[in-house]
């Protein structure tokens, strides 16, 4: 009897061993079946999330690398490019003594000399006879005023000299030829100041102004075509003159006044028709102005002329001597702020502007005698 409830009880005891062993099978299969459903559901949530936050940023690069795209506006402003934009060179001043210069020169008016050989020869003058440093920055701007009429033989010897000689210098300047309309006397001084005008009309920025015969050529390049604290006679040694002064106040040729300068004397005399006298003058307003004239020294202050015949139409002046006795008198009536004046062309040349203009007739004279 024993024995068979012993049995039994073992068999009961393996039953109940095997349902809990099945039991514990299904309750790991159903464990680790959920935790995989848990797994999917929070691993998609979290793939979501990233996605959408950076969604912005993905779509502006995608539409960004296409030439064509356009981002969609945010509303908000856009932040400015970090690539900074291409900015012009900060040249330095350029030196009060020009490296280039070479000081004595060889000056002669024998070979032909064509306006398109001076060309070649100058390719950085820009139209118009426009020149600046490309290396550095000149303290002035420098107007070359040149009274004309019926010289261009003598005007191509003078581009051809100074162009060079202006570059060396390392000066932003201009070239104003102002061309006397008609066959009446001429008139230096007053096309001095029509080009004076003229000048400050095209460029306000001038502020130093160069008045040069146009058949006079320096013959040394350390002659600078600059204006300094005083007017300055560049032309104190011709050649025709024995190259030296041919007296005290002699102020022909080639002189050099800033803006200030030559409003205080109001500027050059309209009066003087015919040759000679009207240097006198400028001398005297000079003096009466309280200033004083600076010069080169005379071994960098030479100049060669080129020889011409006498134009028929600029004969002296018969009253010269009585005007220049009277600069005290007529300087504030006569001189730039009375000019009178038309232009009637202006023309930008390779080399030069070239202004033509009516400046009148003069007045008549008493027959001499």
């Amino acid at each position: 009897m024993s024995r068979l409830l012993g049995g039994t009880l073992e068999r009961v005891c393996k039953a109940v061993l095997l349902l809990c062993l099945l039991h514990f099978l299904v309750a790991v299969i159903l464990y680790f079946d959920v935790y995989a459903q848990h797994l999917a559901f929070f691993s998609r949530f979290s793939a979501r999330g990233p996605s959408r936050a950076l969604h912005p940023a993905a779509s502006s690069s995608t539409n960004c690398s296409r030439p064509n795209a356009t981002v969609p506006s945010s509303g908000l402003p856009e932040a400015p490019s970090a690539r900074p934009g291409p900015t012009a060179p900060v040249l330095p001043p350029c030196p009060d003594s020009p490296p280039g210069l070479v000081g004595r020169l060889l000056i002669e008016f024998t070979s032909p000399m064509p306006l398109e050989r001076v060309q070649r020869e100058n390719p950085g003058v820009l139209l118009g006879g426009r020149y600046t440093p490309p290396d550095c920055t000149p303290a002035q701007t420098v107007a070359v005023i040149i009274p004309f009429r019926h010289r261009e033989h003598h005007l191509r010897y003078w581009l051809h000299y100074l162009h060079p000689i202006l570059r060396r210098q390392r000066l932003r300047y201009g070239i104003y030829v102002i061309n006397q309309h008609g066959e009446d006397t001429f008139n230096r001084a007053k096309l001095l100041n029509v080009g004076f005008l003229e000048a400050l009309k095209e460029d306000s920025t001038y502020n130093c102004f160069i008045f040069s015969d146009v058949d006079l050529v320096p013959m040394d390049d350390r002659n600078l075509y600059r204006c300094g604290d005083q007017p300055r006679h560049f032309a104190i040694a011709m050649d025709k003159f024995g190259f030296r002064l041919p007296y005290a106040g002699y102020f022909g040729g080639v002189s050099g006044l800033n803006k200030s300068q030559f409003l205080r004397i109001n500027g050059f005399p309209n009066e003087y028709w015919g040759w000679g006298g009207e240097d006198d003058d400028i001398f005297n307003r000079i003096s009466l102005a309280g200033m004083k004239i600076s010069r080169p020294d005379i071994r960098i202050g030479r100049y060669r002329m080129i020889k011409h015949d006498r134009d028929k139409h600029n004969e002296p002046n018969p009253q010269r001597f009585t005007k220049i006795q009277n600069t005290k008198l007529t300087m504030k009536r006569d001189g730039i702020g009375s000019v009178r004046y038309q232009v009637l062309e202006v023309s930008r040349q390779p080399l030069f502007t070239n202004i033509t203009v009516d400046i009148g007739r003069p007045p008549s004279w008493p027959p001499r005698g």
